[in-house]
């Protein structure tokens, strides 16, 4: 058994419908092989209660990761987890990005790099955990007009 304390622990199953639209189709891969979402969350109203918050969160994060999947365990971008990696918008940007980059889009890292690159090329909308641009510049990006599907490569 754990204390809670003021940890709050939330499932939100996936599957159904969900499950039917590829991994690929859109930058949220979490879908068929996928059963629920476990959410973790802690608040605090006075700064006294930061650590012992942080601490609860831990613990009770700790206690679940036997349950939890781990191979890779992965994460949904709109709950970001610093813990998962940070870019430092630097060199090595890439190497930084794929370390959460893959915990939050899997498959999809890569390809959203190749659109974020064509859209955002001076990489101006960025954050500890955005997807970073490609150095190489070289995407190369079409579409085709008949089914509106646009490719980079």
């Amino acid at each position: 058994m754990i204390e809670l304390g003021n940890v709050v622990f939330q499932w939100n199953p996936y599957g159904g419908v969900m499950a039917q639209i590829p991994s690929s189709a859109t930058s949220f891969p979490h879908r068929a092989r996928f059963l629920w979402k476990m959410q973790y969350l802690v608040d605090w109203k006075d700064a006294k209660m930061e650590k012992d918050s942080l601490n609860q969160m831990q613990s009770f994060y700790d206690f679940m990761a036997p349950y939890a999947s781990n191979s890779p365990i992965a994460a949904v971008l709109n709950y970001r987890d610093i813990d998962l990696g940070v870019n430092h918008n630097g060199a090595n940007s890439y190497v930084e990005g794929k370390v959460y980059g893959e915990k939050y889009f899997l498959g999809n890292f890569d390809r959203l790099m190749k659109i974020k690159t064509v859209v955002d090329p001076k990489n101006f909308f960025r954050n500890e955990q955005s997807i970073p641009t490609s150095s190489t510049k070289r995407v190369q990006y079409y579409c085709v007009m008949e089914n509106q599907n646009c490719y980079f490569s």
